[in-house]
């Protein structure tokens, strides 16, 4: 019998919870790891669909790269969209758990996922930490170099996001490229430093496209945009250790942000 601790530790191989950063809430938020996992269900967020989607189709496991429980919840009450998605989980027995930073942080994790997309060669990681391998963002580098107007158009296209968002940039041509997974505007010094000509990430503020203009071509793709791949490498971890096991990928689980 497959449990849930099976499915989880499967993750934990390819990204220990301990790699997680000190703030994030990584790991088996709701329900018991003993339990049977009958199949599972995956996506980048849980909301009150994703938990009623995974009921439908017979999943009592949800993994998720964001964590749903991120800070501590003090009442259950159904007050907020967390406390709901916690009771109906806990009413349907469906386990919650999520790889999130630790997931960011290896090598094949969600940062290198950018760098499959946008074809890089000569991969390293761009923030290191004491472990080797592990560290935040990723730089790499094009096959040949392209306009910066040409990059643009090509990064909108893998990504799929009609609008995206760029700093003004003295680079006439693109080769060298830094990428962050999600909000990534605490590695931007990083990728400055790392002399990469183009910084792609998510959530950049303001001030940070000031900053980014006097030093490189900074994108901003979008949060969900960066991340959904989250999903296949969750997908791809688990098929290969239980080939036979049910995975569903949702379909209930969206994009919350809308462009016009």
């Amino acid at each position: 019998m497959l449990l849930i601790h099976n499915i989880i530790q499967a993750i934990e191989e390819f990204a220990p919870s301990a790699y997680q950063e000190s703030y994030d809430n990584a790991g088996l938020c709701v329900g018991s790891p003993h339990a049977e996992a009958r199949a599972a269900l995956l996506c980048l967020d849980v909301t009150e669909a994703v938990v009623h989607e995974a009921i439908d189709k017979g999943a009592n496991l949800i993994i998720s790269h964001h964590p749903v429980i991120f800070s501590g919840l003090k009442q259950i009450t159904g007050r907020t969209a967390t406390e709901r998605i916690v009771q109906l989980a806990l009413k349907h027995d469906v386990a919650l758990y999520a790889a999130h930073t630790n997931l960011d942080s290896v090598r094949g994790g969600v940062s290198e996922k950018m760098c499959d997309q946008l074809a890089l060669k000569n991969r390293r990681i761009l923030r290191t930490t004491d472990i080797p391998n592990v560290g935040l963002g990723m730089l790499g580098e094009l096959e040949a170099p392209l306009s910066a107007n040409d990059f643009l158009l090509f990064v909108k296209k893998i990504f799929g996001n009609p609008f995206i968002k760029y700093s003004n940039s003295g680079k006439a041509n693109i080769c060298s490229i830094a990428v962050c997974s999600g909000s990534g505007g605490s590695l931007l010094s990083s990728a400055i430093a790392s002399g990469a000509d183009a910084y792609v990430t998510a959530d950049l503020k303001y001030h940070e496209f000031q900053i980014a203009s006097e030093n490189l071509l900074a994108v901003d793709v979008g949060h969900y945009e960066s991340e959904i791949a989250a999903v296949d490498i969750f997908y791809e971890v688990i098929t290969k250790k239980f080939p036979i096991f049910a995975v569903h990928l949702s379909e209930a689980a969206v994009n919350p942000v809308r462009y016009l």
